[in-house]
């Protein structure tokens, strides 16, 4: 699977799963990418459960600019 990429209320996130876990990165200008390891995703959520999950865990970083979590094509 690719990653699969976000916009988190204005931060650039990918999510890849890996051996039956999702694994979360905070995505670079500059195309790095740097794993966040103090969020863990539980593994047994869909994919398509991602943004929502995602939502709730970074709710506090929603603005009036950014008020969404977005899955990026």
């Amino acid at each position: 699977m690719a990653f699969v990429k976000f916009n988190v209320f204005g931060k650039n996130m990918s999510v890849h799963r890996k051996n039956g876990e999702w694994l979360l990165f905070l995505e670079s200008d500059t195309s790095m990418r740097v794993r966040i390891y103090d969020v863990v995703i539980p593994s047994e959520l869909d994919e398509s459960e991602l943004s929502g999950y995602l939502a709730d865990i970074f709710h506090e970083n929603a603005s009036g600019e950014h008020p969404d979590v977005e899955r990026v094509k």
